[in-house]
């Protein structure tokens, strides 16, 4: 991706998204910091109003890049995780569908995003959603004890995405899913796409393919994979940074896998059976 150091690449955007955390709402803040407004954004990816009106003020940053609850399929008593939680958005949402049996854990590296989500939980008196501080390379989790795995835009600003995944499977019950939003690169980026830290932290430069994600995730042992890269995406990747051509190169994805066991082939939303048993 580039010549800096993994470390490098943490702090840099550990440093733009606590700046993020801390900004004053000013017509919305995508990936790249984009005109557009926060609800403008969030209705064009696949959430409702009534998603919108269910959380606090604060709590939808516009920082996604697609809605994952639209594929996770979350039941009623699962316990789920969300990688890098920001201000507890789509935590809040899972909150709601897994219901007061369930469970919903958040882990963000951004010490402040932690506390604005923390804060936001006291809010909406959500006390079945809990937010830990920790990387997602290193998740301050428990092995097996996870039933779906959410994340939106932010696997691809980790340096070792072969460690997330590795990471997510470890953390995940036998049956378990992984249900995430995030970007994937369509063609090689050209140098200054690549290099340049605004690409890094907008969630454009740390894009890898679909070919590259699919050999992460089957090398720590995820099966039933499925990638669908969204070419309607364009329209929003182009105001993430605009004037550099971006919408070319990456576009939204989702990504879904399973890892095996739990006595059935398949749980994912794409290929179980309605109603089927976590």
């Amino acid at each position: 991706m580039t010549t800096r150091t993994n470390d490098e690449i943490k702090s840099a955007v550990r440093d733009f998204y606590g700046q993020v955390a801390v900004a004053k709402p000013s017509g919305g803040c995508a990936p790249a910091c984009c005109a557009a407004p926060r609800a403008e954004t969030s209705l064009a990816l696949g959430y409702s109003a009534e998603d919108l009106a269910a959380v606090p003020e604060g709590a939808n940053m516009g920082l996604g890049c697609g809605n994952p609850q639209a594929i996770a399929g979350l039941r009623a008593g699962e316990t789920v995780l969300d990688l890098g939680s920001g201000g507890g958005f789509d935590c809040f949402l899972a909150a709601k569908q897994v219901g007061p049996t369930g469970r919903v854990i958040g882990v963000d590296m951004t010490p402040t995003m932690i506390e604005k989500a923390r804060r936001n939980a006291e809010t909406l008196a959500a006390t079945n959603v809990d937010f830990r501080l920790g990387e997602i390379e290193h998740l301050p989790v428990e092995d097996a004890t996870v039933d779906a795995i959410i994340s939106n835009c932010v696997v691809n600003l980790a340096p070792q995405k072969a460690d997330v995944f590795r990471e997510a499977f470890r953390v995940l019950k036998p049956g378990g899913r992984l249900a995430i939003a995030d970007v994937v690169m369509l063609a090689p980026l050209p140098e200054k796409l690549a290099t340049e830290i605004l690409s890094l932290t907008g969630c454009v430069a740390g894009a890898s393919s679909v070919s590259a994600l699919k050999e992460a995730l089957q090398s720590v042992g995820f099966t039933n994979i499925r990638i669908e890269a969204r070419p309607e995406s364009r329209d929003a990747i182009a105001t993430w940074m605009p004037g550099s051509g971006a919408e070319d190169f990456v576009s939204s994805a989702t990504i879904e896998a399973e890892k095996p066991g739990g006595g059935k082939s398949c749980c994912l939303p794409s290929c179980c059976s309605p109603g089927a048993a976590s």
